[in-house]
């Protein structure tokens, strides 16, 4: 009896210990799942936080408005004028319109279409179109320090823009330029634009049912979220689920680009340049017309830029003209910045618009006095800081030239990435023609000996050009001169002189240029025997005389017929030479096999 009251007692015991055990271990499953259910929690709920308008727009004054550019946030901004928005002149040019040209010297933002040229002064609500003026009841253009604002208002009445302000909590401009069809979707039930394509990531505005949204893309790699732009102008993701029906929105600018019309041949253009250095030279034109056949055009060098004022020296003869003229030949007179080069400086010239417009004003004024055909320009000396005034400067040109039926073409280098300024696509607008000088692949200061003009050089110099400018404005010119390149050993003392760093050069390398004739003289005196470079399209011939080698690529019929054959072959408006007199007179009747 006693044993088995003994026994009752310990198991009595045994469970009284058992509770607290089992609470201890219930306790810790519930603290564990709690723990879990918080993790999970923390993970896998969406995130409440919100991004202030100010963090996400980055505005940080009360006149500063941030710009959506075609559904992209810019990382610049525009500016609230008088409840206006503004942009720099440097954004007009690089994402609006180029075709606004800012002059910061005479407070001028100019602007030109085919017939007119646009004026608006700084701080000065009324503008001129050709000398007519008109009144905003805002202000065009104006100036804080040294940075140019222009009016969205202004940029509209000349580009195919639509914008919208938004003022509320932050100011913001959306912008359009491109225009077409977009993809959208309707919500379907309320949610949020998140800032990336996450749940934890910070909310930038809530959507309602019924709300539109524009389609930007859909984020496949991360999940089931769209990236989409609200109407209030956020640009963020929003989960698949809250979207709704698909649609299309069209949208169509209320602008009409003004057509520019150019004056454009009915035949292939046979030009040639005519060197002109001083008024006698202008008696020889009989003679030099009379070698050739089948000439079209010819284009005598008569104006000089002659200061920075927009003056010009001139050349010009009425006798010259009246005689080309009676045989059925255009001129072209050429105006160039070359002989006046170390008096004149083009930016200085182009980029002030009272000296460019004297410039343009003397040109013309020319060209009707001496009832001219047409003008070729002939600027040999533009860089990237005077190429926008350059460009403007042809722009305002074409205008002239067009309402008075002269014809403008412009000569430009082979393209390359050190002249891409020349802007060749802006001209192919503005200009009747674009003239490649394929020529000058080794030049006078070329530190080696090589052709002036081989054929595949060519040939890749017009096929560059074509991606920018129409073939049937494009005119190819050849050259009719050949360099003799002399290569003479350095002495002692010059090789001494060198750097340890410079290039090993072993020869002083230089050259002078010979017209057709000239050179084979020069070729059969020295003996030189010439064997055709299937590489270069030309004969080539070397000598040595008195311890120099002489070396030389041929221009002649056949490296012509190579090259004005190419004319044909890309359906170019012509082919033009440099320069008359270098010529035999057998090459036009190569030239004319190529030039209808």
């Amino acid at each position: 009896m006693a044993t088995t009251k003994r026994k009752r007692r310990r198991r009595s015991r045994g469970r009284r210990n058992a509770a607290p055990m089992m609470a201890v271990l219930v306790l810790a499953v519930l603290i564990l799942a709690g723990i879990m259910f918080a993790f999970l929690y923390e993970k896998y709920s969406p995130s409440k936080e919100r991004m202030s308008w100010n963090t996400y727009f980055e505005v940080t004054t009360g006149d500063e408005a941030a710009v959506i550019l075609n559904d992209q946030m810019m990382d610049f901004k525009a500016k609230i004028i008088d409840g206006e928005p503004y942009v720099t002149t440097d954004t007009l040019y690089d994402y609006l319109n180029s075709r606004f040209y800012w002059d910061s010297q005479e407070n001028l933002l100019l602007y030109t279409t085919p017939t007119e040229l646009i004026t608006a002064s700084v701080g000065s609500n009324t503008y001129t179109v050709a000398k007519q003026s008109y009144t905003e009841d805002y202000t065009p253009v104006k100036v804080d320090g040294d940075t140019a604002y222009v009016a969205l208002k202004y940029i509209q009445k000349y580009t195919s823009i639509q914008y919208e302000l938004m003022t509320d909590e932050v100011n913001r401009v959306n912008i359009k330029t491109k225009f077409g069809t977009a993809e959208t979707a309707t919500v379907k039930k309320n949610g949020n634009v998140r800032y990336r394509a996450g749940i934890k990531s910070p909310i930038l505005t809530d959507v309602a049912k019924g709300d539109i949204l524009y389609v930007l893309e859909e984020k496949e790699d991360v999940g089931d979220w769209t990236k989409v732009r609200t109407s209030n102008g956020f640009i963020g993701y929003i989960r698949n689920k809250y979207l709704g029906q698909k649609g299309e929105e069209t949208t169509e600018s209320n602008y009409t680009e003004p057509e520019y019309t150019n004056i454009s041949k009915d035949y292939t253009i046979n030009m040639a340049w005519h060197q002109v250095t001083n008024a006698d030279a202008n008696s020889k034109v009989l003679e030099t017309i009379a070698n050739t056949k089948g000439l079209t055009t010819i284009s005598p060098t008569w104006f000089f830029l002659k200061d920075d004022d927009g003056n010009i020296d001139s050349l010009a003869s009425q006798t010259y003209v009246n005689y080309c003229h009676q045989n059925n030949i255009e001129v072209w007179a050429l105006v160039e910045d070359i002989t006046h080069k170390d008096s004149i400086t083009d930016k200085e010239i182009l980029s002030r618009t009272s000296s460019r417009q004297r410039l343009v004003s003397n040109l013309i004024a020319k060209a009707i006095e001496f009832d001219l055909d047409g003008i070729n320009i002939d600027f040999e000396y533009i860089n990237e800081e005077s190429a926008k005034g350059y460009v403007e400067f042809l722009r305002e040109l074409s205008i002239m030239c067009r309402l008075n039926g002269i014809i403008l073409s412009v000569d430009n280098y082979r393209p390359a990435g050190h002249n891409r300024f020349y802007n060749r696509a802006e001209q192919g607008v503005v200009a009747d023609y674009l003239i490649i000088m394929g020529y000058d692949e080794h030049y006078a200061g070329s530190e080696e000996a090589g052709s002036v003009a081989s054929i595949n050089w060519v040939r890749e110099g017009i096929e560059e050009t074509l991606k920018e400018v129409p073939a049937e404005k494009l005119i190819n010119a050849v050259p009719f001169y050949t360099r003799l390149w002399e290569e003479r050993p350095k002495t002692a003392e010059e090789l001494a002189q060198e750097s340890d760093t410079d290039d090993y050069v072993p020869n002083v390398v230089s050259s002078k240029a010979y017209g057709m004739d000239a050179i084979d003289k020069i070729l059969a005196t020295n003996g030189a025997e010439k064997s055709w470079d299937e590489t270069t399209g030309q004969y080539y011939a070397e000598y040595v005389s008195d311890g120099k080698t002489y070396k030389v690529w041929l221009e002649e019929e056949e490296s012509i017929a190579l090259k004005a054959a190419l004319i044909k072959e890309y359906n170019l408006a012509g082919i033009s030479a440099w320069k008359l007199g270098f010529e035999r007179q057998d090459i036009w009747d190569t030239i004319l096999k190529y030039v209808n």
